[in-house]
């Protein structure tokens, strides 16, 4: 672990390798696991906001459940999710031509229909950021159904600060992405 700014870093964000492999994965990270997708309460509100722009881009059952349990839900512990399609699948989820779990959120924004990419928490997966009131801790989320991805990346040669470059930017700035860059070249 290391401290840059106000973050405390996970060393695995530098040495260890990933570059998601959907052909493999099938997009699981979407569809597996027991919540939603972590939001902070400014995306709740975007959620509300961009919903009418996204729910041309979503399945009936994502629709349904949305409708159910409205656009983001709230944990017992006061946290927001997205909500899920019979608690697997986030209800934003779509599937392509060849099943692979696709996010609608994403696809509305690459056909232009809103200005928000997706949650980033999604974005900067599989880094975790958890915020603190003093620090925020930036952490490799290590799950089995990303071992494809560990093994393209380390074919690839590619770090996980550099997958999700774009999105640590979006959370942390460039000067912040910049400081890691530096950090990197001394392991």
């Amino acid at each position: 672990m290391f401290q840059l700014g106000k973050t405390i870093v996970s060393e695995d964000i530098i040495k260890k390798d990933f570059v998601c492999n959907l052909s493999a994965c099938k997009g699981a990270c979407c569809v597996d696991g027991d919540a939603g997708a972590p939001l902070d309460k400014d995306e709740a509100n975007i959620l509300e906001e961009i919903y009418p722009n996204v729910k041309p881009f979503l399945r009936k059952e994502g629709i349904k459940a949305i409708e159910l349990q409205g656009k983001y839900v709230k944990t017992d512990e006061g946290e927001y999710e997205t909500p899920l399609i019979n608690g697997v699948d986030c209800a934003y989820v779509i599937f392509d031509d060849k099943k692979t779990a696709l996010c609608g959120i994403e696809e509305a924004y690459n056909q232009g229909k809103i200005k928000w990419k997706k949650p980033i928490s999604c974005h900067l997966y599989p880094v975790r950021v958890k915020d603190y009131s003093e620090f925020s801790a930036v952490n490799y989320h290590e799950w089995q159904i990303c071992d494809d991805a560990c093994v393209l990346g380390k074919e690839l040669q590619v770090p996980i600060y550099k997958f999700v470059r774009e999105a640590l930017i979006r959370k942390f700035g460039m000067d912040w992405y910049e400081e890691l860059e530096k950090i990197a070249q001394s392991y």
